[in-house]
């Protein structure tokens, strides 16, 4: 099924947001922690630009929760309230640990069922989707996900050049004496499909086990098609990197929240090391919205990951 789209034969895309709060950015840049004023950022600005952004389209996000963001009592409000309107919550873990594939057994059921609890408890909700932290994991991993009964896991990002800029990216940081908490995930998964899939062993093989829905990438040179690429390259670029992804069955496009901040949002010192904070959050808007104009105008269904592998199914 997956070959063609849906059972009915439909062309799908998905759009998710991982809620990471500004100060998983600064570990990512091996900076101290944000100021209190910019640390919610995510939740207080980026969820209500996102929030009006789907409605104006009619589309629902999945969403990637971290649960440990959920001892804020106004953000457990705004996730309810999401749910409620047909958002899905998926689980980003308890605390986004970039090193989450490096700690043992014991410690990554914790992360991912500390996070099911927490989700669970806060929103009445129990998430299907699985994202880890930095789209890396390992079969142990997501061995682990699939015992614990989840539908599916979005966590494979098979781009060449998203893995080699990563990698530059944290030598840059090492040589500059800071430490990135960022983990560079095995060369492997760049021989993973990029359509959906069955996981086997290895994760990036076809198999028996639970759903891979890959965070996507174009059909020719395998390029990006994340929120951050997405909003450096400007609608007039975006529109043709969307136009590569035309005909695949899934269109998984993945988001940060702060992919619609921007440094006037009180982010400037961030913004001198993450540079898609220097584009207004007004800018990014017009991207995604050239990109959702593209992908709907070429027949394009828009549903939750969740949806999608119920099709596939």
């Amino acid at each position: 099924m997956v070959a063609g789209g849906g059972n009915d034969g439909s062309r799908l895309c998905a759009i998710s947001v991982d809620l990471d709060e500004i100060a998983f950015y600064h570990q990512i840049h091996g900076l101290s922690p944000p100021e209190v004023s910019s640390s919610h950022l995510v939740f207080d600005l980026a969820l209500l630009r996102l929030e009006d952004f789907a409605r104006s389209f009619g589309i629902r996000f999945t969403l990637f929760v971290i649960g440990s963001t959920l001892e804020r009592v106004e953000n457990v409000s705004k996730l309810r309230a999401l749910a409620l309107a047909g958002h899905e919550l998926g689980n980003h873990t308890l605390g986004h640990k970039y090193d989450l594939t490096r700690l043992d057994g014991a410690a990554m059921k914790a992360e991912v069922d500390g996070a099911q609890e927490a989700i669970e408890r806060a929103t009445g909700t129990c998430p299907v989707g699985f994202r880890a932290p930095g789209y890396t994991v390992t079969d142990e991993l997501l061995a682990l996900v699939e015992r614990a009964g989840f539908l599916y896991d979005s966590s494979v990002f098979p781009c060449p050049l998203y893995w080699a800029m990563k990698g530059v990216a944290m030598s840059a940081i090492r040589l500059s004496g800071r430490r990135s908490q960022s983990v560079l995930d095995t060369p492997s998964v760049l021989r993973a499909p990029t359509r959906p899939y069955h996981i086997g062993h290895p994760y990036w093989t076809r198999g028996g086990g639970l759903w891979e829905l890959p965070v996507q990438v174009t059909r020719i040179f395998r390029l990006p098609f994340i929120g951050t690429s997405l909003t450096l390259a400007g609608p007039r670029a975006a529109r043709e990197l969307a136009r590569g992804v035309i005909g695949e069955p899934l269109v998984n496009l993945e988001l940060h929240g702060i992919d619609v901040l921007d440094a006037g949002d009180g982010l400037a010192g961030l913004a001198k090391h993450q540079p898609d904070l220097n584009i207004s959050h007004r800018r990014k808007l017009e991207t995604l919205t050239a990109v959702v104009e593209t992908l709907r105008d070429a027949g394009y269904r828009f549903v939750t990951l969740v949806e999608a592998v119920r099709s596939f199914s």
